[in-house]
């Protein structure tokens, strides 16, 4: 494709990115004429002053969120079907989205066997960021400690989904002792949500994710040249452990981050990374990178937007949407069984 065909593309889709992220800012329970919302978010009063509200404290925030999930997961799994060359390979794999959730589980779940310390933190807004945050980061150092003890990178992929695995044996077990609420507490959880968030929490997920979006930057050429094989990253001179490491940290912090505060969202950052390459037609990150994040945010907004039952005030569980679109695409990858990386 030409680079002018490839400034097109850009262009469109990011209009269509500015032209869903109004959408959904005016969808909901209470529809919001599009005039009135750049008229609050310049500073000025809606026709109606309770919109202010709706848009500045509950709708604003949750399109913003949806940008930062759905950009976040589809460059992590990009990264990860890069690093392992494996086209169903997701942000999830190294089981960080499982840690976070172990998290989660002890500090609900675990109340029921470990008394009312556990249940005394769990009335803290950011007592489930941090509990799911701890998980992942055990998780990621029990990773990153295996990355340095193996040569092969597909033994590290083994190793986060058995990781994945012993967490949610652990998590069945929490739930098996567990109370009716304390189970359905969690499921909500697991539902995944983007609406839940207030500006400090949405401040600090934006520094994280800015942080790991500066790191898979950084390691651009080295997932080039991973796509034609080790050895031949290692004969342009890439350093193979230490490229490997900073993939699996980015990977971690904004798989950690999104599931920290947003819960475990499925199918986005596996199906993502395929539309932006049978859309660009190319294998180059310059390109790839940029590409996903735009399309990760479009798809999860309209996920969102049809989460919302336009006019309805019940909400569907944004999990359930997302798989409901990304399942058919991997079904429909795997029986074209085409080369997948161009």
């Amino acid at each position: 494709m030409k680079q002018t065909n490839y400034i097109k593309h850009f262009i469109l889709l990011l209009v269509l990115l500015v032209v869903l992220f109004f959408t959904n800012i005016s969808l909901g329970s209470v529809s919001i004429p599009f005039k009135d919302i750049f008229t609050t978010l310049i500073g000025g009063i809606p026709h109606k002053e309770s919109w202010e509200t709706i848009i500045l404290t509950f709708r604003l925030p949750k399109a913003i969120t949806a940008v930062l999930v759905g950009s976040g997961l589809s460059i992590c799994g990009l990264l990860m079907q890069t690093l392992f060359r494996n086209p169903l390979a997701g942000p999830f794999v190294l089981g960080i989205s499982s840690g976070a959730s172990l998290g989660v589980a002890l500090l609900i779940l675990g109340s029921s066997i470990f008394g009312g310390f556990l249940l005394n933190a769990s009335i803290s807004n950011w007592s489930l960021p941090i509990a799911a945050s701890l998980g992942a980061f055990l998780v990621l150092s029990a990773v990153i400690i295996a990355a340095n003890k193996v040569r092969n990178t597909m033994s590290i992929l083994i190793i986060g989904l058995m990781f994945g695995s012993l967490t949610s044996a652990i998590i069945s077990v929490l739930a098996y002792f567990s109370e009716a609420a304390q189970i359905q507490q969690y499921l909500f959880w697991s539902f995944g949500s983007l609406g839940n968030l207030s500006w400090n929490e949405i401040s600090v997920f934006a520094i994280i994710y800015l942080i790991g979006i500066v790191g898979t930057i950084s390691v651009i050429k080295p997932l080039n040249s991973f796509l034609l094989g080790e050895n031949y990253a290692k004969s342009l001179g890439i350093n193979i452990k230490r490229s490997r490491n900073i993939i699996l940290l980015i990977t971690s912090i904004l798989t950690g981050v999104i599931t920290a505060f947003s819960g475990p969202i499925a199918f986005v950052g596996l199906a993502v990374p395929h539309i932006a390459r049978m859309l660009f037609t190319t294998s180059n990150h310059k390109i790839l990178i940029p590409s996903t994040a735009i399309i990760g945010a479009i798809v999860l907004l309209i996920c969102d937007a049809i989460a919302q039952l336009p006019t309805s005030e019940f909400t569907l569980p944004i999990n359930a949407i997302t798989s409901l679109f990304g399942a058919p695409i991997v079904i429909w990858l795997l029986i074209r069984k085409k080369r997948i990386f161009v």
